[in-house]
């Protein structure tokens, strides 16, 4: 994969337009999780230390038009923050005479933030105006919002091709671990995919088994395939009506030689509430009243041990109901191998989408895996192997 980075450009005296996702989590007006930003600061700071004017725009929410409510103003100031900075400038809208007046009050260095992006339709339907309009206030297009590149809109896709352009360093990250988890990864690879239904995961499934060793997968979505084989899952979730879709999965696996492991023993009850009265029982064995909930202990070691003989591994949605009390233990007793392996660096561990990120800070080691992406929809469908247009837009502007 060819793009450019900051290492190929020169920002030195000139505006740089930054596309961030800052669609944060907020509460009472404030930011409640700052991930994002953090994540987001070492690219603005280093264009700022080169000398850049640096303007960041970000979507936020779904407004249809323009709502207060979905006002980036609140995020400025926990941007300001990560930065070290006392402030930042804002301005009011993202085009037009209220964001070129501070775009242009800006000295080398300086730091501003745009208006929501969404509060104009064009931007969703990648507008060739509007994103002109963007355009017009910078010299240098950085996409640093990997979680927002499966969108074709205004300000990832049309703009990339009216200025030059370039990574930041946070898609720099998620590019290089996709692309060397999924593409030139060190083998066996793993692949552990959880989730509820194999319907919305299906082309997922299909893909990623095209491309690793070693597919696990847990959660519902097990369930499924279980019932494909004959097996009672009792009153667990359930897609019946997916279980030729199951059936073909598994049959492409024994045809191409890999390996799809599921879960040999579950943890059931009859109910799915915290602290409900469960037991564990072998996959064959699931009575006919009880829901399977999470993996068992049998199916854990199994997992680990396939895990000693993987070097890569590629992580996406957790293998039991981990929101609830008891149910979090297989993922978290998995997450901890994982974590462990990866820290005697015997392993390379990329992990992803909105549930896992939650389950790895749950089992409290997000920070020991090699890599965790918290893109959400951007993952998934690079995960199934489908183009994102921020991405494309980005190799096309390294062709120029």
């Amino acid at each position: 994969m060819r793009f450019l980075t900051l290492d190929d450009i020169d920002p030195a005296s000139k505006t740089v337009l930054l596309r961030a996702d800052l669609n944060v989590p907020m509460k009472d007006g404030k930011v409640s999780d700052a991930t994002r930003i953090t994540r987001l600061a070492p690219t603005i700071a280093e264009l700022a230390r080169k000398g850049a004017r640096v303007v960041a725009m970000s979507h936020f929410g779904r407004p249809e038009g323009r709502d207060p409510s979905l006002s980036l103003a609140p995020i400025a100031p926990a941007l300001a923050r990560a930065l070290g900075r006392p402030e930042i400038a804002f301005a009011e809208d993202c085009i037009g005479p209220a964001a070129r007046r501070v775009v242009d009050a800006l000295e080398p260095g300086g730091v501003a933030l745009l208006e929501n992006l969404r509060f104009h339709k064009e931007e969703e339907e990648n507008d060739a105006r509007f994103a002109r309009g963007l355009a017009s206030l910078g010299d240098l297009y950085v996409n640093d919002a990997f979680s927002a590149s499966h969108r074709a809109h205004a300000s990832i896709e049309a703009i990339a091709h009216l200025l030059p352009a370039a990574a930041g360093r946070l898609m720099q990250a998620e590019l290089d671990a996709l692309t060397a988890a999924l593409e030139t990864p060190a083998r066996p690879v793993m692949a552990i995919v959880g989730g509820a239904k194999v319907s919305t995961k299906l082309d997922l499934l299909r893909f990623i088994l095209s491309k690793v060793d070693v597919l696990v997968i847990g959660g519902a979505m097990a369930n499924t395939l279980l019932f494909a084989q004959g097996v009672e899952v009792g009153a667990s979730l359930a897609e019946r009506d997916m279980a030729g879709q199951a059936e073909e999965l598994l049959e492409t696996a024994r045809a191409t030689g890999k390996e799809i492991m599921l879960p040999v023993d579950a943890v059931v009850a009859a109910k799915l509430e915290p602290g409900a009265a469960t037991q564990v029982v072998p996959i064959a064995r699931v009575p006919r009243d009880r829901m399977i909930l999470d993996i068992g202990p049998d199916s854990v070691a199994a997992i680990g041990d396939r895990l000693e003989r993987c070097r890569t591994l590629i992580w996406n949605g957790p293998v039991g109901a981990f929101e609830t009390r008891p149910f979090e233990a297989g993922t978290t007793a998995l997450a901890q191998r994982v974590a462990q392996r990866t820290r005697a660096g015997r392993l390379k561990s990329i992990a992803g989408g909105g549930d896992t990120v939650s389950a790895l800070a749950k089992a409290g080691v997000t920070k020991d895996l090699s890599y965790v992406s918290t893109a959400g929809g951007a993952f998934l469908e690079w995960l199934e192997g489908r183009e994102l247009p921020g991405v494309a837009a980005l190799q096309a502007a390294a062709r120029r």
